[in-house]
């Protein structure tokens, strides 16, 4: 959780005026780019699973201080595929990097360096001068820290030291360093959102990642990217006080619709009753959901079903 008199303890930061700046989050595929989110933000942005490529979309979280105010991109983990779906996340995350005021590099310090390190390494490497590098999950017992500092010495052997900094996003070790490196480099400005806000989601976007969220930590093994959620509608009830939704859990092949539903339509209910114990947690207002199972054959090679998903 951030801390306000830590961030204004930096020696070398001295700040004219307020910050407000666009940081886009960028690594491999669960490096820990959500969780870092959520923890900055101190709210619940991106849904977390162990699956890679659980983030589809840009999502936008809020970091307020005395400082000002920092808006960070999850952007979809960076994935070395030719398939139209990865080619699409892929593309997403591009897009983000050139137009941020900053950019936060996640390096995931339990696996060893691979192609696709290199890959993200080489897509920061014209942007290092707004970069901050974050070596993650030091608390591990299989991180190796010295491995991804070598390499990062290695790619970007005129980075600022101090721009290199070991964090655990889970623990919330070394957040607010991170903090006040990006506030150094974004620029000053008047704030983008009111000072309440932790979020821009829509609340049917919120409630379908939640949805898909408790999908997926069920059946990763089985079908975790063969699935989205599609919200067909929603209406106040109870005088406003409770938001009844209904949605679907969509996926390509009939045969996959049973593993949804489960044996007794067990799964499925497991899921809506934990997707509605989230949401009222998140939101400050009832949430009833009616969750339903259908197909659709091979979305994934669909532009529409993509354009719509991946924005």
């Amino acid at each position: 959780m951030i801390n306000n008199e830590q961030i204004q303890e930096s020696e070398t930061y001295q700040p004219l005026g307020p910050k407000t700046g666009l940081v886009a989050i960028v690594g491999r595929p669960s490096a820990g780019k959500s969780t870092f989110l959520n923890t900055a933000s101190g709210e619940k942005i991106s849904i977390v699973s162990p699956v890679p490529q659980t983030t589809r979309n840009a999502l936008r979280g809020i970091v307020n201080t005395s400082l000002g105010q920092l808006v960070f991109v999850d952007t979809p983990g960076y994935h070395d595929s030719d398939k139209k779906f990865n080619l699409k996340l892929k593309d997403i995350a591009a897009e983000q990097l050139e137009n941020a005021d900053a950019v936060l590099y996640i390096i995931d310090s339990t696996r060893p360096v691979g192609k696709e390190e290199e890959l993200i390494a080489d897509l920061v490497t014209p942007y290092i001068n707004k970069t901050v590098i974050v070596i993650n999950k030091i608390d591990m017992q299989e991180s190796r820290v010295a491995s991804a500092r070598t390499f990062v010495a290695t790619k970007f052997p005129k980075i600022t030291a101090s721009r290199v900094i070991d964090i655990s996003a889970e623990k919330d070790v070394n957040i607010n360093e991170v903090l006040k490196q990006l506030y150094e480099i974004v620029p000053e400005g008047d704030a983008l959102y009111p000072e309440e806000f932790y979020t821009d989601q829509e609340v049917d976007f919120r409630i379908a990642e939640i949805v898909r969220e408790q999908a997926i930590m069920r059946l990763r093994d089985e079908l975790p990217h063969a699935i989205y959620v599609e919200i067909s509608d929603m209406e106040w009830r109870r005088d406003g006080k409770e938001l009844w939704v209904r949605a679907f859990l969509c996926v390509e092949k009939e045969s996959q619709k049973g593993m949804v539903i489960g044996k007794g339509a067990e799964m499925i209910k497991t899921i809506r009753i934990e997707s509605i114990k989230m949401l009222r947690k998140i939101f400050p207002y009832r949430v009833d959901l009616d969750l339903q199972v259908k197909v659709n054959k091979n979305w994934r090679q669909k532009d529409q079903v993509l354009r719509k998903l991946l924005k």
